[in-house]
C-alpha cells in the first residue's frame, strides 16, 4: 500500500486555509464567532497557518452538549476557530486519499454516497436474497481506541508533519478511548476503523452483498446457516482487531422488511421507519404554526419542507403526504416571499 508524505505544505497552504473557512462557515454564517473572525479575514488566517507551521496549535478545550433526538448522546463541540477551519484544512487534503480507500458500499459521509444511495443498493440486495445479518456496533464513538485509529492512520499517511497534526487531534479528549462526536475528522475517523471490517468482509470473507453507512452494516445471502456463522466470525473480528462489540445483531428473512438507513425494505416496496414518520409528522403538523408563531423564519420553513420531501420521495409515503398536505405546503414555501 502507497504511504502518503510531503502533505503538511498543502494543508497549511493559505488558499487551502481559505476554503477551509468558507467549509467551516457553511450554515454558520449568522454566528457572533464568525462574523468577528470575518472582521479580520486575513490576518487571522495567517495566525492560524502561522500556529501550523511553528506547531504552536493544540486542540482546544470541548464543550460539552448532551442531545435527546434520535437518541441520547454527548455532542463535543470546539470552536470556530481555530479547530473547526483546521480540521476542514486537513481533510481537504486527506478526504481522497482517504475515499480511495474505502469500498463501494461504504456510504456514511462520503461525495456521492449517502442515505438514498445506500437505500437503492439495500433494495437490490434484498430483492436478490432470502435472508439478512443486520448489525450494529455499541457506542461506537465513545469506543473507539486511539491507538488503534493512529496505527491505521499509518498505513496510509507516513508525512510526519501531518500525522503530528492528526495525532493532536484523536488523542485531544483524554484516555486512550472516545472519538468526539461533533469534530468533523470524526466521521472520517469512523469511516477508516470500520473500514478495516469492510475489507476483512470483502477480501478475506467473499461477502457479495455487504453495506455499511457508519457503525449500522447488513449482509446478505440465500444461505441462512452462512449468515450464523458469518456473525460468529465478524464477532471475533471485532473484538479482536478494532475493540469493538454489538449493540444488536439479528439474522432474519428479508421479506419481514429491513430497518436500515431511515427507511423499512421489503422486496416490491419502501417504507419509512416508524420513529421518522413519527418525527416527519410532528414537523409538519408544527411547522406552520412556528412560523405564525415568528419561532422560525421563512427560510428555515422552507429548508424543513424541502428535507421532508426529501425523506418522503424515497418511500411509498403517499398516503402520509396526503393526510399532512404536503403538496399545499410545498406550494407555500415556494410562494412566500
Amino acid at each position: 500500500m502507497r504511504r502518503h508524505g510531503s502533505l503538511y505544505s498543502k494543508i497549511v497552504d493559505i488558499d487551502n486555509l481559505r476554503k477551509a473557512y468558507l467549509n467551516a462557515k457553511k450554515g454558520k454564517g449568522w454566528q457572533n464567532t464568525v462574523k468577528n473572525f470575518e472582521k479580520n479575514l486575513e490576518d487571522n488566517l495567517l495566525a492560524i497557518q502561522k500556529s501550523l507551521i511553528d506547531k504552536t496549535f493544540t486542540t482546544s478545550k470541548y464543550k460539552i452538549k448532551t442531545i435527546k433526538e434520535p437518541k441520547r448522546r454527548e455532542i463535543f463541540i470546539l470552536p470556530f476557530a481555530p479547530d473547526r477551519i483546521i480540521q476542514h484544512a486537513l481533510m481537504n487534503i486527506l478526504e481522497p486519499i482517504w475515499d480511495s480507500l474505502f469500498i463501494f458500499d461504504s456510504y456514511a459521509c462520503r461525495k456521492g454516497k449517502g442515505i438514498h444511495k445506500g437505500s437503492q443498493r439495500t433494495m437490490r440486495a434484498v430483492r436478490n436474497n432470502k435472508y439478512c445479518l443486520k448489525m450494529d456496533i455499541s457506542k461506537f464513538y465513545p469506543s473507539m481506541e486511539h491507538d488503534i485509529l493512529f496505527k491505521i492512520v499509518k498505513k496510509k499517511i507516513k508525512c510526519p508533519d501531518t500525522l503530528w497534526l492528526i495525532k493532536d487531534i484523536i488523542y485531544s479528549i483524554g484516555n486512550n478511548k472516545n472519538v468526539p462526536i461533533g469534530n468533523y475528522t470524526s466521521q472520517w475517523f469512523g469511516n477508516l476503523y470500520m473500514n478495516e471490517l469492510d475489507q476483512f468482509m470483502k477480501h478475506n470473507c467473499k461477502v457479495k452483498y455487504y453495506i455499511r453507512y457508519c457503525d449500522d452494516f447488513c449482509a446478505y445471502s440465500n444461505d441462512l446457516k452462512q449468515l450464523h456463522e458469518l456473525r460468529n466470525i465478524i464477532e471475533d473480528f471485532l473484538k479482536v482487531e478494532l475493540k469493538l462489540k454489538f449493540s444488536k445483531c439479528d439474522v432474519f428473512q428479508v421479506k419481514q422488511g429491513v430497518d436500515f438507513l431511515g427507511y423499512r425494505h421489503f422486496p416490491n416496496y419502501i417504507l419509512l421507519r416508524k420513529s421518522t414518520a413519527k418525527r416527519v409528522k410532528k414537523r409538519l403538523i408544527r411547522m406552520p404554526k412556528m412560523l405564525r408563531l415568528g419561532l422560525i423564519n421563512k427560510e428555515q420553513f422552507r429548508s424543513s419542507i424541502a428535507s421532508t420531501w426529501g425523506w418522503l420521495k424515497w418511500a411509498d409515503t403517499y398516503n402520509l403526504q396526503f393526510k399532512y398536505r404536503l403538496d399545499e405546503l410545498m406550494q407555500f414555501s415556494n410562494n412566500i416571499n
